[in-house]
């Protein structure tokens, strides 16, 4: 497998250098109206072949790696030191993307389906098309390069085969950690592909805003998939490494969240663009530093700039990387200097108090965040490299200066749909925002009632004052989304018949872009209510023995057992805890703690039991040494479950604003026919007014 693996990935290399030049020498051809002994498009054609081609061989190559996992072939080094013989087939799988050479090679193989989705439409805009397949086959050839002459995965190992390998580490023998890379990565890789669009499309002078509306799918997927990569390491962070949070601003937490931020601003101001022909300069460049970001985030994981417990390699590539960024910085650079002219703003900002205001305040507040979360998690490298000494920021930092600005965006994230475009009348303002207004003291009010108030024995608490400003204006946001649906229905059920609830589907997939996008909003806005839950954390750590008790919120843990067991993968220690409430036993729990065999390495594997309100936690924390006794700590986090839930519907929400709307001949069969004839002004009414 060793060397069919190795064969593969030269003959891919060869297909992207072919792709590249092909490509790129074809588009010169066409721009300049050359005549040529091969046709350029006939040469173009080639090119994208190649690039198909590319696709096959890079495949070829992940199974074989995958395949060599799965039979257990030590004689390559990589599967030597990710896999062992008594590994599950699933984690076996994973051993693709558990060190630096597998991942690298997870990132060329999902660019090339990427690039072959993008070259089976090419007939969309075959112009269009030719520049981005020739710019992601720029990106994969530095890829594959990296593959096979920095850090081949199918090294062959001197020397006698091992019986056994070094076995996969034990943070990611987790079942979520067999998609949360997958996720993160299709993400990151994802945005190579609109990268490559507004690049080609500035490069080309591309007329009017169709190359944006080419690319939103291409867009909102990979931001779907960058979504569900943090928040499955969010969970994983929380399932598996007992400190009872889900985010500690680790620097490879910050990788993927910054990519995430800019991608967002980019959904949100690409609309701008859209219906106002504003903020051209603006896209292009959100686009940019989005992919940049994103291969910042794969140095930062794979390259050991940083201390982390999500880096998982330590290597020598990261000048490679550095020279590609120093490239793709400077080929935007230049493409933008030569092509400025084409990107001239069709109107102006008119009122301060407007929709466009609200999102060019948004993206400006989005890249404050970013830069500052950029800031920090470089800061320690560039101490190191000025001072000689690693200074660390901590979550302190990032905390005081990120949840200010969260709540800012919170509150954007309301005002946007209340406001019209162009410029909002004072009544206007009066209308919208009275009832939004109301639920937000409303909502202080039973808070302080009960009980989340901003201050506690010590004195005032600045975290929990900030959770109470969340709690407030997550009311307010939501009852102003809701609201955008309410208006709507009720203007459809008016001149349908149909009752409420059908009038907002109906509504809904009219529009389901914008609609779709409100749903977002609503799981946005739940997220930040579980996040706001844990000012209000608390924990209690103890020995227990035998029918030891510890207390903790209304519950009592109870030690009823403290047990040893054994398999081919791994020892573990865990206990038995009795949970009591009101007197009465309610359940049990069990957390773990285990010790690999082919690593030695611990796991904690916690127990976690939760309803709306509150997370129970409990960490076996292992033996005390001295006495001989377990330790047992236990979390009560408020709110956590929200996370999840509002998680699942940010899901819903953006495949929903993929589905293509109804068009109008589809809308009509969906009424009465005596309504059939009003169903236009019931779309100019429902839907026009704030677009």
């Amino acid at each position: 497998m060793a060397t069919f693996g190795s064969f593969a990935l030269i003959i891919a290399l060869a297909l992207a250098a072919y792709n590249l030049f092909a490509g790129a020498v074809s588009l010169r051809l066409l721009a300049t109206g050359q005549a040529a002994r091969v046709a350029p498009e006939r040469l173009a054609d080639t090119a994208r072949r190649a690039g198909i081609a590319g696709f096959v061989a890079v495949t070829a190559a992940a199974f074989a790696l995958v395949f060599a996992a799965l039979t257990n072939d030590f004689s390559i080094t990589y599967i030597m030191e990710h896999s062992n013989r008594a590994l599950p087939w699933p984690y076996k799988f994973a051993a693709l993307w558990s060190g630096q050479e597998g991942s690298l090679l997870l990132w060329a193989w999902l660019l090339g389906i990427y690039g072959f989705v993008l070259r089976l439409r090419h007939k969309t805009d075959v112009k269009l098309f030719a520049y981005a397949g020739t710019i992601l086959a720029g990106i994969q050839l530095f890829f594959l390069a990296i593959l096979n002459f920095a850090a081949p995965p199918f090294s062959v190992l001197k020397g006698g085969i091992p019986e056994d390998g070094n076995g996969l580490n034990p943070l990611l023998q987790y079942p979520e950690m067999v998609i949360h890379p997958p996720m993160l990565y299709l993400g990151y890789v994802g945005f190579a592909v609109p990268f490559a669009f507004g690049l080609g499309a500035l490069m080309m002078r591309y007329p009017g805003e169709k190359w944006i509306k080419i690319t939103r799918v291409w867009t909102l997927v990979s931001w779907l998939f960058l979504s569900c990569g943090i928040f499955l390491g969010m969970h994983w962070a929380y399932a598996v490494l007992g400190w009872g949070g889900y985010w500690g601003w680790d620097p490879v937490e910050n990788a993927s969240f910054m990519p995430w931020l800019t991608g967002t601003a980019f959904l949100h101001s690409v609309m701008m663009q859209e219906k106002r022909g504003m903020m051209k300069s603006w896209n292009v460049w959100l686009i940019f530093s989005t992919f940049m970001l994103t291969l910042l985030g794969t140095l930062l994981t794979r390259a050991g700039l940083v201390s982390s417990v999500h880096a998982f390699a330590q290597s020598s590539i990261g000048t490679w990387f550095y020279v590609f960024m120093v490239i793709v910085l400077a080929v935007c650079i230049f493409a933008y200097i030569l092509q400025r002219s084409h990107l001239k703003t069709d109107n102006h900002l008119e009122s301060l108090v407007s929709r466009e205001s609200s999102f060019l305040f948004n993206n400006l507040v989005l890249l404050v965040a970013c830069f500052v979360i950029l800031w920090g998690t470089l800061f320690p490298i560039l101490s190191e490299y000025v001072q000689g000494t690693k200074v660390t920021v901590g979550a302190p930092f990032y905390n005081a200066v990120a949840v200010p600005i969260g709540l800012f965006l919170l509150f954007l994230t309301g005002v946007g749909p209340l406001l019209p475009w162009r410029a909002a009348s004072m009544r206007a303002i009066k209308k919208n925002f009275i009832v939004p207004v109301i639920a937000l003291w409303a909502t202080v009010i039973v808070c302080m009632v009960g009980g989340a108030r901003p201050w506690d024995d010590t004195g005032f608490v600045q975290g929990k004052f900030y959770a109470l400003v969340g709690f407030a204006l997550s009311a307010a946001v939501m009852v102003a989304i809701l609201s955008e649906f309410y208006r709507g229905a009720r203007v459809i059920a008016k001149q349908t018949g149909k009752n409420l609830v059908a009038a907002t589907y109906l509504l809904s997939r009219r529009n389901t872009r914008r609609y779709g996008g409100y749903l977002v909003h609503i799981g946005l806005v739940i997220i930040i209510v579980g996040l706001c839950g844990a000012a209000f954390n608390k924990n209690v750590e103890k020995e227990m023995g035998l029918h030891d008790k510890m207390e903790i919120g209304p519950y009592v843990l109870e030690g009823l057992g403290f047990s040893q067991d054994s398999n081919l993968n791994y020892d573990s220690e865990f206990a038995t805890l009795d949970v009591q409430k009101g007197g009465k036993s309610v359940f049990q729990l069990s957390p773990e703690k285990r010790v690999y065999h082919a690593s030695q390495q611990p796991q904690t594997m916690v127990a976690i039991h939760s309803n709306p309100f509150w997370d129970l936690y409990v960490v076996y924390e292992g033996v005390n040494p001295g006495t001989g006794q377990p330790i047992i700590k236990a979390f009560l986090n408020p709110l956590v479950g929200w996370i999840w839930g509002g998680f699942a519907l940010l899901v819903f929400g953006t495949l929903f604003a993929i589905v293509p709307p109804l068009t109008p001949a589809t809308a009509a069969l969906k009424v009465p026919a005596r309504a059939a004839t009003a169903e236009p002004a019931v779309a100019g009414s429902a839907q026009g007014g704030r677009g």
